[in-house]
């Protein structure tokens, strides 16, 4: 059975990129942050360049697609303990274990599912990893007391 956790584990605990306020996704800071532009953004949608708006008339597709890439984002932030300098790095580094491409250019190519299995499957790991050396180490410290 699924913890708590692990069902909320899909999207980041804090806003640690800005990418949020009053409820709403600043789509323009997500643009900024990744340094995409209109033809990139149109292609991520679906849209023609021309629609593409980061405004209160933003296109449903585009706005749809943004809030899913900002949640990519603010999970690998969330990894780096919010620091968002590491995060953009990351995104914008050639990675071997992507075929050596880098994460911001698998979402210019429109592979963000890819990519997001590909993070959410790293998270996993990693928490499970920490789950293992924290039983570990509670073990040995009770085998210490016996």
């Amino acid at each position: 059975m699924a913890t708590t956790h692990e069902l909320f584990s899909t999207v980041a605990r804090k806003d640690y990129l800005g990418f949020w306020a009053d409820q709403s996704l600043k789509a323009r800071t997500v643009v900024d942050f990744l340094d995409l532009d209109k033809r990139d953004v149109a292609k991520l949608a679906g849209v023609a360049p021309s629609s593409v708006r980061f405004d209160q008339k933003i296109p449903k597709e585009v706005l749809d697609r943004l809030q899913e890439i900002a949640n990519i984002c603010g999970l690998v932030a969330q990894f780096f303990d919010g620091d968002v300098a590491k995060t953009a790095l990351w995104f914008k580094t050639e990675n071997p274990l992507l075929g050596r491409i880098s994460p911001r250019d698998m979402i210019r190519y429109g592979r963000y599912e890819k990519l997001r299995r590909f993070v959410m499957s790293a998270l996993e790991e990693n928490a499970a990893s920490q789950r293992s050396r924290a039983r570990g180490q509670a073990t040995g410290s009770s085998a210490a007391v016996s």
